[in-house]
């Protein structure tokens, strides 16, 4: 039975979810994820968990925050001038686009929003999958060995 080995490419269906079950991403809604091993195109735990599968067989994994998206950092939420959002309709849970300085460079950086005020919005910029244990369940569908 052919198994994954590193440098393979593959193609796995999965589902990923928070701790408590709710499903943030699914292939079923995405397509089946295609990817190489070896080239960092998928968090290392999650190339780690196809390594040594076989087709057909599925696995469940857990990725401890600081292996996905990190622990949440207080010091990320922040209270804007609501003056600058020159009358945008805002609400928690919208996510917006803002300009950052880094480096010597403007870039644009998402942030949620998680509370209107009269004067001010506060909004979040960790990434919304901060702070969580992620738990993934795989089927690895194909393999296309290393040439």
């Amino acid at each position: 039975m052919q198994r994954v080995k590193e440098n393979d490419s593959v193609t796995v269906v999965y589902n990923g979810a928070i701790e408590n079950g709710d499903i943030f991403e699914s292939s079923a809604d995405t397509g089946p994820l295609e990817f190489t091993l070896g080239t960092e195109s998928v968090m290392p735990l999650f190339e780690q968990a196809v390594l040594g599968m076989a087709v057909n067989e599925t696995k469940s994994i857990k990725i401890p925050p600081p292996e996905a998206y990190g622990e949440h950092r207080a010091e990320l939420v922040q209270s804007i001038d609501r003056t600058i959002f020159k009358g945008k309709e805002l609400h928690p849970g919208m996510t917006l686009g803002l300009d950052m300085e880094k480096e010597g460079k403007t870039v644009k950086v998402p942030a949620t929003v998680t509370a209107v005020g009269d004067d001010t919005v506060t909004v979040d910029f960790n990434h919304p999958l901060a702070g969580q244990t992620l738990v993934y369940t795989i089927t690895l569908k194909a393999i296309q060995p290393t040439q």
